[in-house]
Order: C-alpha cells, then structure tokens, then sequence
C-alpha cells in the first residue's frame, strides 16, 4: 500500500502537469493495486481525492485513456465507490468516450458506466437521457467482430432494456435487426442466452416486437425449437423454454400477431400449431399460450374454430387430466375462453364438446385453471339457452360454484363464480335451473354479488334475481329474507352514485317480491315509498318511468 500511496501523490502531481510517462506509470501501478485488493485500493483511492483528477484524463487523443477508464471500472465494482464517481463528474465524460474509434477506450469506457451505474434506475435513466442508447447500437453494428465489445454492449442493453423510459429510444434505432443478425452468429448456448436477455424484456413494447418480427426473429426461434426440442441436456430445455416463450410474447401485439397469423395460412401460424400435439410440456403450453393470444381477434377465432383447432386442444386437455400440468390446463383453457367469445363459435365448440371435457377439471384446487374454467364456461353459454339449461341443472357444478362464491383468497375465482352463477340463470332463464342454484344455497351469493362495486356484476346479479323471484319466488322467500335482500335493494335505490340500470332492476325486483309476505312486510317497513317517490324526477327515463309503475305498485298494496 505504500507504493499505491506514493503512486497516487504521483499521479496528482503529474496530472497537473501532463506528463504522459509519469502518468502511465502511476496508472499501471494503480491497477496493480486494484488487482490485488480492489476493496482496499479503492478506499485508498478515495480517501487521497484523486477521482476528481480522472474527468480531466479522460481525453479521447491520450493513451491513458483507457487504463483511466479501466481504473474507473475497477473501482466501480464496490458499491460504496459508485456516488463518489457520480459526485467527481466522471459519467459525461466517460459517454463522450462512447464516441471514439479506440476499440479498447469502448470497452473498458462500457464498463466504467455499466459498473458505476449498477442496480441504479435513476443513474440508468440519467444514461438513457444523455443518449447512450443509439450510440451503443451502433457501436454494436460497427463491432459486431469484437466478442468483448459485443458483450459489453448486451450486458448494458439488458440492465437498461429493464427500464421503460428506454423502450421508446430502442424502437427508434435498428436495435431488432443488429440483435437478430447477432443471434444467427451465435453458436454457443452463452452467448445465446446473453441475446435472449436482453430481447425478453424488448419485447415488452409492442413497436419492438414487430421491428423484431420483420428482422427475422420468430425463424431464428423456430429454429432453436427444432433443434433443442429433442434434448436432454440442461441447456437444450432451457433455450427451448426461453425461445418458445419469446416466441408466446411477440404474439402479445396485435400487429405482430396478425403478420404471423397471416389470415390462417401463415407458416409460423402452421408451425405453432404442430407444437400442441407434441410430447413436451413446454411446447404444449406455448402452443396453446399462442393459440390464445392469436384468439385476441374475432376473425382469427372463427377462422381456427372452422379449422378444426378446438379438437386438438380438447385432446391436449384430456391428456392433461391424468397429467395434471397445471399451466399446460391453464393454457388450454385460456384458449378455448377466447376462441368461445364470438357469437358464431359458441355452438359449434358446444357441439365439439368442449363443455364436457371443461367440466372435469371441476376438481381441481388451483385457482388458475378454475378461473379459466369458470370464465370457458360462462363465454359458452352467453344467449346459449340450451347449454345453461344443461349446466345449470348439474347439480354438481352448482355445488362446485357456491364453494367457489366463498373463495374469499382467491378474488378472481370468487367474481367468476358468481358470474356464471348469475349468466346459468340469465340465459336459460328455466324454472329447474333456478331450483337447483336454490337446492345449492347459491342465492345469498347473488344477493352480496349485487353490492359488487362493479356495475356489470351487480347489474347481472339483479336480473338473475329478478327471474329468481319471477319463477319461483316461493322456493326463494326464505334466502331472500336470510340474505337481507330488501335491505340491499333500499340501499342501492338510497345511493347517488348507483347506475340507472341499477336502480331500475331494483325497482323491478321490489315489484317481483311484492308476493311474498314477508318480503313485502320489510318493504313497507323501510319506507321505500319514499325513496321511489323521489326517483320520479330522475333525469333518465327509463328510471323515472320505472320509478312511476313502482310508486303505483307500492301504494296499492300498502
């Protein structure tokens, strides 16, 4: 350490002088040191105030240059180092250094700032703004042949790739093709993975993931899948893993996903397809993950339907009910959700049997695949009268709903149970199916369902109730009463903020359990004469004409 000591009063001295000689000696000597214990070298560095000699050596014509910026890097590599950097003004001159020709000032220049910018966003961001991007995507393009300086280049995309601010300056540069042309360089698993990095979180951004299409990454990733799927080896089941979900979050943009699905006859559309009816796991989820987010679109979803996809994925879930992958379930289900959304579909997968196959995942206690199953089932039967009349009336999935209406955990699962529970009814509007969701002890949850503080879900929960009372207000009299359903329905009446649809379906509700004795004692109790009297002058009329019938009502049977 005496050396360093005296290396550093050195440098000072010479530094203000600019001898060149000198200075080289000193820095050498400084790197020495920083080899051996860099912790310690560092502290010594800062403690004798020579960082704030560094911005003043970083001159793009000196050949100091790049052992400066090596020292910088070394030095960086503590963390108590890093705002000191900051503070001693070395971040703009280093980026000006970006701008030289010198391959080994780049490199050891990338790695002054990747270091001292470490786990930093607000540094990170600082770089961003100063313009660093663009400037490293050329240096990319320009360096390609350079192994270290292509490394540098990806491992400081990839910390930077993690920030949004930077999305925007990526998608402006050829950031998809220089990746791209790199990536069908590669031969090395490493290296690979290192490209991988950095494009998983590019493609987050929708502009990025169609520059990355047109650049030729979805062959590169195909390719990858052909030869690794086979592999036994660890790395061959990771890149397959990596490249098949890469390939799944390029179909997220609905620009991207169109050019790939090509009106059906796309091959990378083809492709995908192939990949549902394989043995591995992992590609039967992508397939299936794929086929989902193709079936973002009404026109790809009938066109698949007409095509035969459902089948496969109906003998892709049926495999999976002894297997038991959940997220290949999920998946699947995912799929057959989005492909039931248009009209036209819904009785043609109802016909292929997908309710049947749907229903014996009913067991199952992750509250992923129940949600997806849950919401398959409610697409399905939306205006399929016939089909909620059959579920509707399987006293098992009603059982299975009101389990799930109390799964307080899990508040998708809850929300979509009591959907379905509210659209068996809606749609089928039948008598039995009322009965049977009355059997189950389903009710109550339509009652709570109707003080959802979201306005689709009461106003569904309103009119299931409504038909409840409508068709067999008797069998129903005793869990409207349990559940405090005319209290709700004064409250929603009571309330400024409810919809006017919810105030009008409870209006239509108080009517419908007029005839029940007790339920009419509780109306006149709470006096909702008076709350409906003043909804008269409501500035919708279809309320305000509701309100009317109401009042009339009310008063008769006082």
């Amino acid at each position: 350490m005496d050396n360093l000591s005296e290396a550093l009063e050195k440098l000072k001295l010479a530094s203000t002088d600019s001898a060149t000689d000198s200075v080289e000696s000193c820095l050498d000597c400084l790197l020495k040191a920083l080899a051996k214990n860099h912790t310690e070298a560092s502290m010594k560095i800062q403690e004798m105030g020579v960082l704030p000699l560094l911005p003043t050596l970083l001159n793009p014509q000196s050949s100091c240059t790049p052992k400066v910026a090596n020292i910088i890097a070394e030095v960086a590599k503590n963390e108590f180092m890093r705002s000191p950097c900051v503070e001693a003004g070395l971040i703009p001159p280093l980026i000006q250094l970006l701008n030289s020709t010198d391959q080994e000032v780049l490199l050891q220049t990338g790695r002054a700032l990747g270091n001292i910018c470490y786990d930093s966003h607000s540094l990170q961001a600082q770089l961003i703004n100063m313009g660093v991007i663009p400037t490293l995507v050329k240096l990319l393009g320009i360096h390609s042949h350079n192994t270290a300086l292509t490394e540098m280049c990806l491992i400081a995309f990839g910390n930077l790739a993690e920030l949004e601010s930077s999305k925007e300056q990526f998608a402006s540069t050829n950031i998809a093709e220089e990746l791209v042309r790199l990536f069908q360089k590669q031969t090395e698993h490493e290296k690979k993975e290192m490209i991988f990095e950095v494009l998983a979180p590019l493609a987050e951004n929708d502009v990025i993931k169609l520059q990355l299409v047109e650049a030729g990454l979805v062959e590169c990733l195909l390719e990858v899948v052909a030869q690794t799927v086979d592999g036994e080896r660890e790395e061959d089941i990771a890149q397959l893993k990596t490249a098949s979900d890469l390939m799944v979050l390029l179909l997220l943009g609905d620009e991207s996903m169109q050019k790939l699905f090509e009106g059906g006859k796309g091959s990378v559309f083809q492709r995908v397809l192939s990949w549902i009816p394989s043995h591995n796991h992992q590609l039967q989820l992508a397939g299936a993950l794929a086929i989902a987010n193709f079936a973002r679109n009404d026109g790809n979803c009938i066109h698949m339907v007409d095509t035969g996809i459902v089948q496969k994925l109906l003998e892709l879930l049926d495999r999976h009910v002894e297997e038991g992958n959940v997220t290949v379930q999920h998946a699947a289900l995912s799929a057959l959700r989005n492909l039931a959304i248009p009209v036209v579909n819904k009785s043609k997968m109802l016909s292929a049997g997908v309710a049947d196959v749907v229903l014996k995942f009913l067991q199952s206690e992750m509250p992923p695949v129940q949600f997806k199953l849950l919401g398959t089932l409610r697409m399905l039967i939306d205006t399929q009268a016939e089909a909620a009349d059959q579920l509707g009336t399987n006293g098992k999935l009603v059982e299975r709903l009101v389990e799930w209406c109390e799964a307080k955990d899990h508040a998708g699962v809850m929300g979509e149970s009591n959907r379905l529970l509210s659209a068996l009814i809606r749609h089928s509007k039948s008598k039995e199916v009322v009965r049977t969701v009355i059997q189950g002890g389903g009710v109550k949850h339509l009652v709570t369902m109707a003080t959802s503080e979201h306005m689709i879900m009461q106003n569904e929960a309103l009119v299931a109730l409504g038909l409840i009372a409508g068709l067999d207000l008797v069998a129903a009299e005793k869990d409207f009463v349990g559940a405090s359903l005319v209290s709700v329905l004064h409250k929603l009446l009571s309330d400024e903020r409810s919809a006017p649809e919810i105030k009008y379906n409870s209006m239509i509700l108080i009517c419908a359990v007029m005839g029940s004795e007790p339920l009419h004692k509780e109306v006149q109790s709470l006096a909702f004469i008076d709350v409906v009297s003043k909804l008269r002058a409501h500035e919708n009329k279809t309320v305000s004409h509701q309100a009317s019938l109401t009042e009339q009502r009310l008063t008769a049977q006082s």
